[in-house]
């Protein structure tokens, strides 16, 4: 194995198997050719050419869009195409900085190949020269990548919540961090990816931060998302994802990011262009 192995992995799908989805002449995401013709059994929602689908233009604002989206992954609920269903909203735009067009259901996204926004924050120590990170296993009840390795914290960004919002959210709801602690975390960057999963497409953009946490301070897991805390030299950090798939798929990629950041992966590393790069430029369907 190597580091590579990971952003092979988050960027693993194929583009011939989705078409653009459009929004308000907007493209927003990609759905698979397979279920454009279950969309269209969908009265008056949705329209299609060989090349796209999109929202019908007679639902021409915000909550008219809103609503039909919800009837539709209801049904698609009930028919066992969605699983996990979260009662979570996502903004659904052509871009974060852009209007949002409608906002829908988190579970069924990836099915529109809408792209998730999520924050993730890498919690580490110093003492000297040597770092330490602390990392989160998940718990075994989860009903998604149970017992793997996680982030400190992490989350998805729900609709009409900001980034340092979200963080300061999780970092308390996850692992008992206060607010007077999480925000001091640094933002340095974001991490893209594309890649097949949860029945269709996750085009996913996660916000990176640092977090030094002070070397007495212990987090604790809080709200069931977390089973434990284990504080590891970064060395031990570095191996596990190198050499394993025991973080889950896209916190390695966040660690990657640190590594590289930090000079613990240097220019000299081999495929060191091709981790760089791959942290940032994913493939896309459209």
């Amino acid at each position: 194995m190597a580091f590579l192995d990971h952003i092979k992995a988050c960027n693993a799908f194929d583009p011939a198997r989705f078409r653009p989805f459009r929004v308000a002449g907007q493209t927003v995401g990609a759905v698979a050719h397979d279920l454009v013709p279950r969309l269209l059994t969908c009265d008056g929602v949705f329209e299609a050419d060989t090349m796209s689908i999109a929202i019908s233009p007679r639902l021409n604002d915000f909550d008219a869009r809103t609503e039909a989206m919800a009837r539709v992954l209801e049904d698609l609920r009930d028919e066992g195409r969605i699983d996990g269903w979260r009662n979570e909203m996502f903004r659904v735009s052509s871009d974060f900085s852009a209007e949002p067009l409608l906002k829908m259901e988190r579970a069924g996204a990836p099915l529109f190949g809408v792209t998730s926004y999520g924050v993730h924050v890498n919690g580490f120590v110093r003492d000297g020269q040597e770092v330490s990170m602390w990392v989160g296993r998940r718990s075994p009840t989860k009903p998604n990548y149970p017992n793997m390795l996680d982030n400190l914290c992490a989350g998805a960004i729900a609709f009409g919540m900001g980034v340092k919002e979200t963080l300061i959210k999780e970092a308390g709801e996850e692992a008992s961090i206060p607010e007077s602690i999480a925000s001091r975390a640094r933002p340095v960057g974001a991490i893209r990816y594309c890649c097949e999963g949860d029945g269709g497409l996750r085009p996913d953009v996660l916000f990176v931060y640092d977090l030094e946490l002070p070397a007495d301070f212990t987090p604790a897991p809080n709200d069931g998302e977390i089973a434990e805390y284990m504080l590891w030299p970064i060395e031990k950090v570095a191996a596990r994802v190198r050499d394993t798939f025991e973080f889950k798929f896209n916190c390695n990629l966040v660690i990657v990011d640190f590594l590289i950041r930090h000079g613990l992966i240097s220019a000299d590393e081999r495929d060191f262009l091709s981790l760089a790069e791959g942290l940032h430029r994913p493939r896309e369907a459209s």
